[in-house]
C-alpha cells in the first residue's frame, strides 16, 4: 500500500486537509535551546492531533542546535507519528550514496514518514526515497517564495528525446512527476499563494496529492487555493499551517475553526463540480491523451479541413515521430485492439500510419507491409512495400478515421494484390461517418479512442478551455452522417 493511500484513508477519516508544520523559530522559544524546541513541538502536538491529517517539522530549526537538536527532532517525530503520518520538510537534492545516506536519516534514524526533496538533480537523486512504497516524497514543483518565479517559471523547449511539449520548468517537474509516481508514493509542493500555478499543474496532475504552504501568514486565500487545487473528488492537497497555529492564544480552538473553514470550502467546491458523464480512461489511456495535447496533437481554433469544413479542432497525428515515448504509448494502445483480432500481417497507411505501424510491429512482433500512395515508376514498380503471400489476412492501421475514404483506396489495393481484409484499426475515430462507411462495405473500425472520449477527459480533467470542447462537441454534431 503506497503512502498517499494511507494518507488518504486518514484524511477522509478526519474529513481535514490540515497539516500541522512544526517550526520552532527561536523568536517564540522561552529559551534557544532544543528542549525547548522539542516542547514547542510536543505541545503543538497535544494540542492538534483530533485535527491533524499530518505533522511537518522543518528540520533546519533543530539542526541549528547540533547534535542535541537531532536528538529532539527524533522525540517530536516519534511522538508525532503517534497521532499521524510525519513529513520531513528537509528539501534535500543529492544522487547516489549522498541521496542513500539522506534517506536513511530521514526514514530510519528520523522515523518519518515522508520527505520533501529538490528535482533539480532529476530522477536518480530521488529514487532511494522511493524505493519503499510505505515512504513518501513531496517533490518541489512551484514553491511560494518570491523569488521562485526566477527559475520555475522558464519556458523550456520541447526534447527531441522524450515526450516533452513546450512548458515551463514547474510544469515540466510535474509532467515527470506522474511517470516517477510508480507506487502510490510521490506528491508535488506548490504554493496555496499561486493559483493559477496550482490549476495548472492539477491539470497536468490530476491524480498526486500537493503539499500547498502559503495559507494563514503567508497570505494565501483558502478558497482560491482549493477551487485551483483540489482533485475533483475534493481531495489530494495537504494545507500546511504553523505560526497561524503556534502563536494563537489557543491553538487547538485556532485548529478546529481553520478546519471547519476548510470543510465548508472544500463541500463549496464539491458542490460546483459537474457530475462525470462518461466513464473514466485507464490511467494508461488518460496519459496517452494527454500526451497527445501536450504535444501538440490536438489543436483548438479554426482549421480548414481536407474536405473544405471549417473545423474548431485539428488532429496532427504526424507530430507523434518527435516523442519516442508517446509514439511507443501509442504503440501500446494499438496492440491491446490487435491482441483480439485474427491476422497474419499489419498494412500501415502512408504517411502518418508508418510510424506508427513501425513502432507497433517492433513492439508487438508482427511484420509489415504498406500500399504505396503511388506506384513506383522504376525498379520492381511496386504498389505494396514488404513481403507478403497471396491470401494472407491484413489489418490496416491509420492514424485517424474520417470519413473512411483514404481507407477504401488502400483496401482496394490489398485486395488486388490477393490480400484479404476485415478489419482497420486507428488511434482516433472522428466519428464523422468513418465506422459506417466501413461496416456497409463489411469492414470492421477499431478505434483506441473516440473524438468524443477524449473531449470528455479533457474537460472533466479541466486540461482544455470549455468553450474549444463546445465548440468541438458541436463540430462533431454537425457533420455526423445521418
Amino acid at each position: 500500500m503506497g503512502f498517499f493511500v494511507k494518507l488518504e484513508e486518514r484524511a477522509r477519516r478526519l474529513d481535514s486537509l490540515l497539516c500541522v508544520g512544526l517550526d520552532p523559530h527561536r523568536s517564540e522559544l522561552p529559551a534557544p535551546t532544543p528542549q525547548a524546541a522539542r516542547d514547542f513541538c510536543l505541545r503543538l502536538i497535544e494540542a492538534t492531533a483530533e485535527f491533524a491529517v499530518a505533522y511537518k517539522p522543518n528540520s533546519a530549526f533543530f539542526e541549528a542546535f547540533g547534535a542535541e537538536g537531532w536528538r529532539a527532532l527524533a522525540e517530536v517525530i516519534a511522538a508525532a507519528r503517534q497521532s499521524a503520518p510525519v513529513i520531513l520538510d528537509a528539501k534535500r537534492g543529492d544522487i547516489a550514496s549522498t541521496a542513500q545516506a539522506y534517506a536513511h536519516a530521514a526514514f530510519q534514524a528520523l522515523g518519518a514518514d515522508a520527505i520533501t526533496l529538490n528535482p533539480y538533480l532529476g530522477s536518480d537523486s530521488l529514487t532511494p526515497f522511493l524505493e519503499d512504497a510505505q515512504r513518501g516524497v513531496f517533490l518541489l514543483c512551484k514553491t511560494s517564495n518570491p523569488g521562485a518565479s526566477e527559475l520555475q517559471d522558464l519556458l523550456l523547449r520541447p526534447s527531441s528525446r522524450d515526450r516533452l511539449p513546450s512548458a515551463t520548468v514547474y510544469e515540466t517537474v510535474a509532467i515527470y512527476a506522474r511517470r516517477w509516481n510508480r507506487d502510490d508514493n510521490l506528491g508535488l509542493v506548490v504554493g496555496a499563494t499561486q493559483p493559477e500555478a496550482l490549476r495548472r499543474v492539477r491539470q497536468i496532475a490530476p491524480e498526486l496529492w500537493f503539499l500547498s504552504p502559503g495559507v494563514g501568514v503567508q497570505g494565501g486565500d483558502l478558497a482560491a487555493a482549493l477551487q485551483a487545487g483540489l482533485r475533483r473528488d475534493g481531495w489530494g492537497m495537504l494545507l500546511p499551517v504553523s505560526r497561524s497555529l503556534s502563536q494563537a492564544e489557543n491553538p487547538r480552538r485556532a485548529a478546529q475553526e481553520l478546519l471547519q473553514r476548510m470543510r465548508r470550502q472544500r463541500a463549496a467546491f464539491l458542490e460546483s463540480q459537474p457530475a462525470p458523464e462518461q466513464p473514466a480512461l485507464s490511467r494508461e489511456l488518460a496519459e496517452l491523451a494527454d500526451g497527445l495535447l501536450y504535444a501538440g496533437c490536438v489543436k483548438f481554433g479554426q482549421f480548414t479541413l481536407k474536405s473544405g469544413l471549417q473545423s474548431p479542432i485539428y488532429l496532427d497525428l504526424r507530430q507523434l515521430v518527435s516523442y519516442p515515448r508517446l509514439l511507443e504509448q501509442s504503440a501500446a494502445a494499438y496492440i491491446s485492439l490487435l491482441n483480439n483480432l485474427s491476422f497474419d500481417r499489419l498494412a500501415a497507411l502512408p504517411y502518418a500510419a508508418l510510424p506508427i505501424g513501425a513502432a507497433v510491429s517492433l513492439l508487438g512482433g508482427w511484420p509489415m507491409i504498406y500500399p504505396r500512395k503511388e506506384a513506383k515508376t522504376y525498379g520492381t514498380r511496386a504498389e505494396i512495400e514488404g513481403i507478403y503471400s497471396t491470401g494472407e489476412q491484413v489489418v490496416v492501421l491509420d492514424d485517424l478515421a474520417t470519413t473512411g475514404g483514404s481507407k477504401f483506396e488502400a483496401i482496394q489495393k490489398l485486395s488486388v494484390a490477393g490480400l484479404r481484409v476485415t478489419d482497420v484499426v486507428v488511434l482516433i475515430d472522428r466519428q464523422s461517418g468513418a465506422a459506417e462507411s466501413l461496416a456497409e462495405q463489411g469492414y470492421r473500425l477499431h478505434s483506441v479512442f473516440t473524438l468524443t472520449a477524449l473531449l470528455d477527459h479533457w474537460e472533466g480533467a479541466q486540461r482544455v478551455d470549455p468553450a474549444h470542447i463546445a465548440a468541438a462537441r458541436r463540430f462533431i454534431q454537425e457533420t455526423k452522417p445521418g
